[in-house]
């Protein structure tokens, strides 16, 4: 059986931490924020990974090959530069969605996120032989962004950025998949289990409810980093007129 592996990152008791002794500089949250993110990043992706924000204070990867004691070497190299610790979920299922709900049962199982007493925590299961790692990704971009920033406020360009981001993340979830913004236009889906038919209807209903144009290239492999790298060749396939139709899966 193909499952995905995904990893709940989950900053430990952060809320009380904002405010003890006192309040914390927003500005200076905001920088740890920012810098936890990119050094995880940086982690993960070093091992096939690739992370991506929810709240800031939890993120999710996605960790196909990446075991427990790779996950605890990780935990460590924060743990050693930063003023907070980290817990972390593991849960491997059919679809992201899936594995995301079993890695958030695990962490919550052995303690509440506002608990001082639990810091540093790694539980859960990551893909046991003899089933098999396997991520599809796709990379949604939206067209004519660009011209849209020359000529509208900015903030008008990312309400509708937004509205797209919200519409795939409600059709996608309906189908066991996630959605992130990931900067500019761009939107990726872990989306194991949705095939092309099911992708391009939920393209078309966004497309029809925001009057917005969208393509995706969607990569499949066993681990992020290489399904990821399929699916921006796609789109870069489509973007130079060798594709037919604007959507194209690419697996390796």
């Amino acid at each position: 059986m193909k499952k995905i592996q995904l990893t709940l990152i989950q900053i430990d008791n952060y809320g009380p931490w904002t405010v003890t002794p006192a309040h914390r500089r927003e500005a200076d949250l905001q920088t740890l924020q920012a810098e936890l993110f990119a050094d995880l990043e940086r982690l993960f992706s070093a091992r096939g990974g690739l992370v991506f924000c929810t709240r800031f204070d939890n993120m999710l990867a996605i960790s196909n090959g990446i075991d427990a004691n790779t996950h605890r070497a990780i935990q460590e190299s924060i743990h050693n530069r930063y003023p907070i610790t980290l817990s972390m979920g593991i849960g491997a299922a059919e679809t992201p969605y899936e594995a995301q709900v079993l890695a958030t049962r695990a962490l919550q199982r052995v303690g509440s996120s506002r608990s001082v007493e639990r810091r540093g925590a790694l539980v859960g299961e990551c893909v046991i032989p003899p089933d098999e790692d396997w991520v599809q990704i796709a990379h949604v971009d939206v067209d004519h962004t660009s011209s849209m920033t020359d000529s509208r406020p900015i903030y008008d360009t990312h309400m509708l950025l937004q509205r797209v981001h919200l519409l795939l993340m409600e059709a996608l979830s309906k189908h066991g998949a996630l959605v992130f913004y990931t900067g500019g236009d761009n939107f990726m889906a872990p989306s194991n289990g949705v095939g092309e038919k099911e992708l391009q209807a939920i393209i078309d209903d966004v497309q029809r409810e925001l009057g917005v144009e969208l393509k995706a290239g969607v990569g499949g492999g066993a681990t992020a980093e290489l399904a990821a790298r399929l699916a921006s060749q796609g789109l870069k396939e489509i973007r130079e007129g060798r594709a037919i139709g604007r959507l194209v899966f690419k697996t390796g």
